[in-house]
């Protein structure tokens, strides 16, 4: 069961040359358009020479006695601890057993040091984080190779392996707006992305050219790739989730670093019990605090004005958050906000049916060809004298935007315990310096 990321890399870990086992399906979820497509021979190998179907998880009852399964692997994140036994209830309930993996099987060893960047949720500020320590880390004088969780919508085997270090590798690539979200930031700071279907492959190629990698993680799913240093993101917005979501209290119990993300935003007593809870599930990390400070990018005026905001997809969407970077800029400017809703088309009508929590913004949808040229539709119809875009790309690069564009950006900003920086200096730096083929030492 997956959502195409992770259930790629567990079949290819455990299971793609396995004989003792027999993998039937998998099954998509959260993301639309992904499902009734193949995992390719190409990429599933000898045992599977027809692929493995990829089916929409509503059909799990009916896979698992088409096929008599004997065992179903879950293989997706960002779902609540009470979503999760739903879920296995219903595998149990028809005749399977229910596994969650471990690392043990499912990481891959580099042999350069690896600083890993992953979170308690979606949303929480991951990016700006790794953006940040790549910055740092080339400060330092070192070669810096970004992994980022994989996003795999379209064409599988073209999305092997690949390697994004210029606006123009995304265009060839014909990249989604989700993908452009986690790709395009590191490119503009100056880093190559890797990131693809098969990770021992972009692991090889990351490796080629760096003398350490960040994994970036996706969602709040932990490392594809065995971690010396293990950063984690909490978010000040969200108290309590740190406890509540998989595999994101998972994060927390490995990590080094912990960043309570966001504490400029937070309710009274919201940091305080994250802390609480942090220290009751890994009381040896340490914990730093960061703001994560919004600030519209262009000089023109959003005061009085109707305002159109558009939001980051995933954080709003199946991340659950209520509000987003344009939201609060929009607030801060003293902008009017325009209900959407009304002017919606297509599939981001239905995201609105979906995800009823969305109100008055409109989250960045282009999952296809056709779902672009519906968010373009539906921002174009709407009737407002400007747009704010919290979303982290230049929304104009892929869309044709009829009215003013203001973006909301957002950086890392540390407030307090020692600099992220000097840490990386002292826990990176010497491995990488000492780093010789097989001969860096790993967790």
């Amino acid at each position: 069961m997956g959502a195409t990321g992770r259930a790629f890399h567990n079949f290819n870990m455990l299971f793609r040359h396995d004989e003792r086992h027999e993998v039937v399906a998998f099954t998509a979820a959260q993301i639309p358009g992904i499902s009734c497509r193949l995992y390719p021979p190409q990429l599933a190998g000898p045992l599977y020479p027809e692929g493995i179907l990829i089916s929409p998880e509503a059909d799990l009852a009916k896979l698992i006695k088409k096929y008599q399964a004997d065992e179903v692997v879950f293989s997706y994140s960002d779902i609540n601890y009470a979503d999760v036994m739903h879920i296995a209830s219903r595998v149990i309930a028809n005749g399977a057993d229910f596994r969650l993996l471990g690392s043990k099987g499912t990481l891959l060893k580099a042999h350069i040091p690896v600083v890993s960047v992953c979170a308690v949720r979606t949303g929480a500020g991951k990016s700006q984080t790794t953006r940040a320590i790549c910055v740092m880390l080339r400060e330092l004088g070192l070669r810096v190779a970004a992994i980022r969780h994989p996003i795999t919508y379209c064409d599988l085997v073209r999305q092997r392996a690949q390697r994004f270090a210029t606006l123009a590798d995304m265009e060839e690539a014909q990249c989604t707006i989700e993908e452009r979200e986690e790709y395009e930031p590191l490119i503009d700071s100056g880093s190559a992305v890797f990131a693809g279907v098969d990770y021992a492959e972009i692991l090889k190629l990351a490796e080629a050219e760096a003398d350490v990698i960040v994994w970036d993680g996706g969602s709040n799913e932990v490392p594809f790739i065995a971690s010396n240093y293990h950063i984690v993101i909490a978010d000040a917005l969200r108290p309590g989730h740190e406890m509540q979501y998989y595999p994101g209290e998972a994060n927390v119990r490995m990590a080094d670093v912990i960043i309570i993300n966001k504490v400029d935003s937070a309710a009274e007593g919201a940091v305080e019990i994250i802390r609480e809870n942090l220290t009751r599930l890994n009381s040896r990390a340490l914990v730093l605090e960061a703001f994560s400070p919004i600030v519209l990018e262009n000089e023109i005026s959003a005061k009085g004005k109707r305002t159109l905001v558009i939001e980051d997809g995933p954080t709003v969407t199946h991340g659950g958050m209520p509000f987003g970077a344009g939201i609060i800029a929009a607030r801060n400017a003293g902008a009017v906000l325009v209900d959407p809703r009304p002017f919606a088309v297509g599939s981001i009508r239905r995201a609105y049916e979906q995800y009823p929590h969305l109100g008055k913004m409109l989250p960045a949808l282009g999952y296809s060809e056709e779902q672009v040229a519906e968010l373009q539709e539906t921002v174009n119809k709407v009737d407002c004298a400007i747009v704010i875009s919290g979303t982290p790309i230049d929304i104009t690069r892929v869309i044709k935007v009829e009215k003013p564009v203001l973006r909301a950006r957002y950086e890392l900003q540390q407030v307090s315990g020692p600099k992220l920086k000097d840490l990386l200096d002292e826990n990176i730096v010497p491995l990488a310096l000492s780093c010789e083929g097989d001969a860096c030492k790993i967790k």
